[in-house]
């Protein structure tokens, strides 16, 4: 039965975590990110450890077209798509009419644009031969507005909503789509964000028990998954009831250094 899986963001963190579990049940993968010499190395060891075939497609998924480029280049390659994990993305620290404006515009690129394009050519095609299964890394950023974070908080709003949008779509056709939606992880998101320091960035959750969490999720057709209990019922029940400006003022002060 053909089981392969497009990673993106597989270089580090969470992403390169799901390659290695989703290898570890017998899966082929197509890893993708920015850093080839750091893809080969996963590739490698993958390929060594589980008897699978890694595929290494380097790319810069912020930039323009990125999506489409990608697609293209895995169907160049003879590839079918059989698993998708949209969990590339990068947020960013700060005022928003302070931060520069064009790390802000390819945020947006990537955490939306990019996963748009993707879900929408790899997640035809899985439609096109009658199953697939989509996982789209989101946030509890995603349930809540972010002051120093707006733009990034806005983008896993929008992949919360869009990813259970596609699944009421697609699962008719065989094709699940799952939302994992973690609280902070130990990656170095946090040192590219420039959150280091906050208290948002208190956790002691790792990589690889949030990857399994997700996987686990989607291959169970789960719609949307939290990876801790608590953290479930904080963004469910609680911060949907809190006064807006109080959230606000919440989200500020664990962003704040």
């Amino acid at each position: 039965m053909p089981n392969t899986a497009l990673i993106t963001g597989a270089s580090a963190g969470i992403g390169k975590e799901l390659a290695r579990y989703h290898a570890a049940q017998g899966g082929d993968v197509i890893l993708t990110a920015r850093r080839e010499e750091s893809l080969n190395e996963l590739a490698a060891e993958l390929e060594n450890n589980h008897r699978i075939k890694a595929h290494v497609i380097a790319s810069d998924l912020a930039a323009s077209g990125a999506g489409e480029k990608l697609y293209n280049d895995v169907k160049a390659v003879g590839l079918d798509v059989d698993i998708l994990i949209n969990n590339a993305g990068f947020g960013g620290h700060g005022i928003h009419t302070e931060r520069d404006l064009s790390a802000e515009l390819s945020m947006i690129d990537l955490n939306v644009k990019t996963l748009a394009a993707l879900t929408h050519r790899f997640g035809g095609d899985m439609a096109a031969r009658g199953g697939g299964r989509i996982l789209n890394v989101g946030s509890t950023a995603g349930f809540m507005p972010g002051p120093q974070q707006a733009v990034y908080f806005a983008t896993k709003a929008f992949v919360n909503s869009f990813s259970q949008a596609i699944d009421h779509e697609l699962r008719p056709k065989g094709v699940t789509c799952t939302v994992l939606a973690p609280g902070y992880v130990e990656t170095e998101f946090a040192e590219v964000a420039n959150l280091e320091g906050t208290d948002l960035t208190k956790s002691e959750r790792s990589a690889a028990s949030v990857a399994k969490h997700g996987y686990d999720a989607m291959m169970a057709g789960k719609l949307v998954t939290i990876n801790e209990f608590g953290l479930g019922v904080l963004m469910n029940w609680v911060v949907p009831m809190l006064p807006r400006r109080m959230a606000l003022k919440m989200v500020d002060r664990m962003q704040s250094k």
